[in-house]
């Protein structure tokens, strides 16, 4: 019986053996702001001159993975305050993601839309990032998989 035992054991730590758990990892952000699309930004919508919608603004910052490995899918978390106080993004603090991190420190960027007529200056409060150090889902062998169109041209400059 102890054979029959000790060969199960086996062949399941032969199958089930090279996968990694996928933990989750919190990464610093520093020199987090909030600043108004450029006009030439596809995302600004120029031609919208009405106040009713959304205005476009790119959170930018640095993200620093401490570790040794990339990490991956990783989201940016942070509360957006209007100048009167009031949330940005209503019942969310999720406000995008940045794809994979290296480790050391990167520049990164994000579009946000904020409703239209939301009064400024804004202040971002508790910015984080999270992530995996293994996939958590599938994905296609493709450049920028998970970026949206109008993600592909922004940078974190």
């Amino acid at each position: 019986m102890s054979r029959r035992l000790f060969a199960f054991l086996l062949t399941v730590v032969c199958v089930f053996g090279p996968l990694q758990p996928a933990w989750s990892a919190e990464l610093t952000l520093s020199a987090v702001q909030l600043d108004p699309c450029a006009d030439a930004d596809p995302g600004s919508q120029p031609d919208l001159s009405r106040a009713v919608g959304a205005s476009c603004y790119v959170l930018r910052g640095e993200v620093d993975n401490r570790g040794r490995r990339p990490i991956i899918d990783t989201d940016v978390f942070a509360r957006i305050l209007d100048a009167t106080g009031e949330p940005v993004l209503q019942n969310r603090t999720r406000v995008g993601s940045i794809g994979d991190v290296e480790p050391g420190k990167h520049e990164f960027a994000l579009r946000l839309s904020v409703p239209a007529g939301t009064p400024g200056p804004f202040i971002v409060k508790n910015p984080k990032a999270r992530g995996f150090t293994a996939p958590v889902r599938s994905r296609a062998d493709l450049d920028d998989d998970d970026l949206l169109p109008l993600e592909l041209g922004i940078r974190a400059e």
